[in-house]
């Protein structure tokens, strides 16, 4: 027989206890609990979102005489949309595959064997697993469980980060950065930037690796497994499973869509998908798009997502880059200490871009 959850029993088996979406579905779960109801407006409607028919980037043409095309490509996305796959990256295709395994037996792990690491216990500062975003202020909760390992070095990860997962993750790290590298260079050189790589260490101090798990869900109309927001950082890299489910919103009318629609994002074998950050929207001074993006749920099969989120160090001071402010005549977005946005976006529900907010400045 299935379980009966009133909200604060649920409240706490699913979070504070550890146990997850996942340990709610294994124990017989067949409705949809009212904690996780979301309110129509923030429904996905599958059949109403187009598919997004752009072809994936070839990212082994930027070292050929293509290079300006291709350049030409990422920037046009990055500026209409902020998100777009590429392949021939660089990362190897059989570890993407891995990285999907290791994420299914992760959190197919008993709900002890996860749950040591919410926040609360965690042995390491660098791993927290959790569920939903911010459960104590959502009004309704995410259907996502996760487990987020911040990196510093390759030493404390290999000590700190979880045994079943700590190698496949540091592997795909390591292999993405040069691309992640070459991606900046095209979108700084576009601002008639001279990307130093210097400056390119700074936007990408930060990294952290993370693995979410959608399981599957009685009535995937009435949940979201993650809600509207963009992501806070420099650039996302992030590997999605054959199942789908990951939509954008397009902010501009243009070639991938009209302003205000919401564009599926389909997989692609071997592909990765990139999305812009809120730093390089400020950065750009509005220029490049911070994608506002969520994800449905499934019915049929639970699904995995790996992204890696890479942004400056928490004491950096973000604005406008002067060449750009010069070129546009003002800035739209103040200067501010990173650790004073990541505040404020860690300690609100998600909201769209309202994350944007705390930096914006307001035209007369």
């Amino acid at each position: 027989m299935a379980p009966s959850f009133d909200n604060g029993n649920l409240f706490n088996f699913v979070v504070r206890d550890g146990n997850g979406v996942k340990g709610m579905v294994d124990a017989g779960l067949s409705t949809v609990p009212q904690a996780y109801l979301q309110p129509p407006k923030e429904r996905i409607d599958k059949e109403a979102a187009r598919k997004h028919g752009q072809p994936p980037i070839d990212l082994s043409k930027l070292d050929g005489p293509e290079h300006d095309k291709v350049a030409e490509q990422i920037v046009r996305a990055a500026e209409n949309l902020g998100f777009f796959q590429v392949v021939n990256h660089g990362v190897p295709v059989e570890l993407l595959e891995s990285l999907k395994d290791a994420a299914h037996n992760f959190f197919g792990l008993p709900s002890e064997k996860k749950a040591v690491y919410r926040a609360e216990v965690s042995p390491t500062p660098l791993v927290k697993y959790g569920t939903s975003f911010v459960p104590q202020k959502e009004k309704a909760l995410e259907w996502k469980d996760y487990v987020s390992m911040q990196y510093t070095n390759d030493d404390e990860a290999r000590q700190q980060w979880p045994a079943e997962i700590k190698d496949v993750s540091l592997e795909y790290l390591r292999t993405s950065m040069s691309m992640v590298r070459k991606l900046l260079q095209v979108l700084l050189k576009n601002l008639g930037v001279k990307s130093e790589d210097s400056m390119i260490d700074v936007l990408l101090e930060k990294k952290m690796v993370n693995m979410n798990f959608y399981p599957t869900c009685p009535n995937p109309d009435l949940t979201v497994g993650v809600g509207r927001h963009s992501d806070m950082g420099t650039l996302t890299i992030l590997l999605q499973d054959g199942i789908g489910g990951l939509y954008v919103k397009v902010e501009e009318d243009s070639e991938f869509g009209k302003k205000g629609e919401w564009v599926e994002i389909p997989p692609v074998e071997g592909a990765l998908v990139i999305n812009v950050g809120d730093m390089v929207q400020i950065l750009s001074n509005g220029k490049y798009k911070s994608a506002e993006h969520r994800v449905r749920t499934t019915s049929t099969k639970s699904r995995v997502s790996v992204p890696i989120f890479t942004m400056p160090n928490a004491m950096a001071k973000i604005a406008p880059l002067p060449q750009v402010v010069e070129k546009d005549g003002r800035a739209l977005y103040r200067e501010f200490v990173l650790a004073d946005y990541m505040k404020n976006f860690f300690g609100n529900a998600h909201d769209g871009k309202k994350s944007l907010d705390f930096a914006s400045i307001n035209a007369a």
